[in-house]
């Protein structure tokens, strides 16, 4: 059973001076979401009454309580504090840090797929036990990486946030190495396409992304890719065929083992690709 996380909110109530001096400092200098740490430090309270104070808060819809310890600040001038939602990305930037956007969520934003995905996916250096999470109604998949790995980002702004991305051939390379990421292989081969296709190329980078990942069967998937979408890239189908592993990979590890072998990539095809 998916954890949940969604805290109804009341209709706003009114407080008094000192309360509503607090609240203007969160606003001002809290970057959302925070922390009971965060709120201490700010309003110089104790984390007791800090706790006490922020879930008092959000009980009277000043705040929005993401998670257990995990606030947001509810706009001022927000219609509803019943139904106002953080940005999911800000949210999943500070509940699973260190982490990255990645998966079809990075491939939205960098244009490498029309198709809508109800889950926000999220690389994550931290042991998540959940993976599949709910919070203020939005879905996140969590795919657990060594801090090491988090590497091939950029940083983009939501709102005051600053959350990690992966950068195009990041997310080339998360998809060859996990298909799921994308909902399976048959969405990858267009996701790989669109990059080769549609500005993002980088091959020298894609390479190093790949070594650094340190899974070959990345270099297998992407060097058939290359053939079977009839791609311009000889010289990195090459590379791709100097740096495979000997043994046997199937082209989308999410589905039954069946499927034709073929050597030069000592890879199973056990999905049709477009």
């Amino acid at each position: 059973m998916q954890p949940q996380y969604t805290t109804p909110r009341p209709v706003r109530h009114g407080v008094g001076e000192e309360t509503l001096r607090n609240i203007h400092a969160l606003h001002r200098q809290a970057t959302s979401p925070f922390t009971v740490a965060d709120a201490a430090a700010i309003l110089s309270l104790d984390p007791g009454r800090t706790r006490q104070l922020l879930a008092y808060l959000a009980k009277r819809g000043w705040l929005a309580r993401v998670r257990r310890g995990l606030y947001a600040n509810v706009p001022i001038d927000a219609d509803d504090a019943r139904t106002w939602q953080e940005d999911p990305w800000a949210i999943a930037a500070r509940a699973f840090a260190p982490c990255y956007i990645g998966g079809w969520s990075a491939c939205e934003h960098w244009g490498l797929t029309d198709q809508i995905f109800r889950e926000i996916v999220v690389v994550s250096g931290r042991q998540i036990r959940q993976r599949h999470q709910d919070i203020q109604g939005i879905g996140y998949r969590v795919k657990v990486r060594p801090i090491e790995k988090l590497f091939g980002t950029r940083t983009v702004w939501r709102g005051r946030v600053q959350v990690a991305v992966s950068d195009p051939a990041r997310t080339i390379v998360d998809v060859l190495d996990d298909p799921a990421l994308v909902g399976g292989m048959r969405h990858g081969a267009e996701v790989v396409n669109a990059y080769f296709t549609e500005g993002h190329r980088d091959d020298v980078r894609l390479l190093e992304y790949a070594e650094r990942l340190g899974n070959r069967s990345v270099f297998k998937r992407l060097g058939y890719l290359i053939e079977a979408l009839q791609l311009d890239a000889p010289d990195l189908a090459g590379e791709c065929l100097r740096h495979q592993s000997t043994g046997l990979s199937a082209l989308d590890p999410t589905s039954p083992a069946r499927g034709r072998i073929l050597r030069r990539w000592n890879l199973r095809v056990n999905v049709v690709v477009p």
